[in-house]
């Protein structure tokens, strides 16, 4: 890809980590869908399509474009992607990185309500973009089963009412949960949403790679004295 938003051209090439879990991401995405229409699994068990599950400054942003061009490049079909996250800081930034690769030149493809947020479910524009809270609303919108709907920081707001508003505006939609984080062992919610794991690239592996800094934690405490 080639990125504009650095203020040049820059030309980004996948990481090791990027390719496989893209590659792996995409094998889940086709295998589930196989297995429902040979009757193994549940049409709700093909809509779990994973977590992925890349650390923190790993270019987690960038395995999104690199995911969405190549499902539809390889797969084809007028699929709709929907990248939901949880503070606009982050709608930003991930629109401003397809922006700035050009797979998305729409502007108003950005969520500004849940009224717009609506208007825009029911259009067939390839990528859409929201943060979770504009999901206010409790309506089908549409029953097409071509929208992939991408959760950042996917551990921390699809358990609540709004992701169940969501589902409900959606409910043929397929679901890919990306987080920087490792979900906990007993964390049951977000894999009962999602799936188990598509790919991991944990924090010991960015670091040797130089793919992300190293962290330094300092264990300090203040001795405090009664008065």
């Amino acid at each position: 890809m080639f990125d504009t938003s650095v203020g040049s051209v820059a030309k980004l090439v996948a990481r090791n980590h990027q390719f496989i879990g893209v590659n792996k991401a995409i094998e889940h995405f086709q295998t589930t869908r196989q297995k429902a229409k040979d009757g193994i699994i549940s049409i709700e068990d093909a809509q779990k399509l994973g977590v992925f599950w890349h650390t923190q400054g790993s270019g987690k942003s960038y395995s999104m474009v690199f995911l969405c061009q190549k499902i539809l490049r390889v797969l084809g079909g007028g699929y709709t992607f929907l990248l939901v996250t949880d503070r606009n800081e982050l709608d930003k930034q991930i629109y401003g990185t397809f922006a700035g690769v050009g797979a998305v030149k729409d502007k108003t493809a950005r969520a500004t309500s849940g009224e717009n947020l609506k208007e825009l479910l029911k259009s067939d524009k390839r990528f859409l973009f929201s943060i979770i809270h504009k999901f206010n609303f409790e309506e089908k919108i549409t029953d097409r089963d071509n929208i992939i709907v991408i959760s950042d920081e996917a551990h921390r707001t699809q358990g609540g009412s709004l992701a169940l508003n969501l589902r409900k505006a959606l409910p043929n939609a397929s679901f890919i949960g990306f987080t920087g984080t490792p979900l906990f062992k007993d964390d049951e919610l977000t894999r009962r949403i999602f799936g188990d794991y598509v790919s991991k690239y944990d924090f010991k592996r960015s670091i040797e790679d130089g793919a992300t800094v190293p962290l330094y934690y300092e264990n300090r405490g203040e001795k405090l004295k009664d008065r």
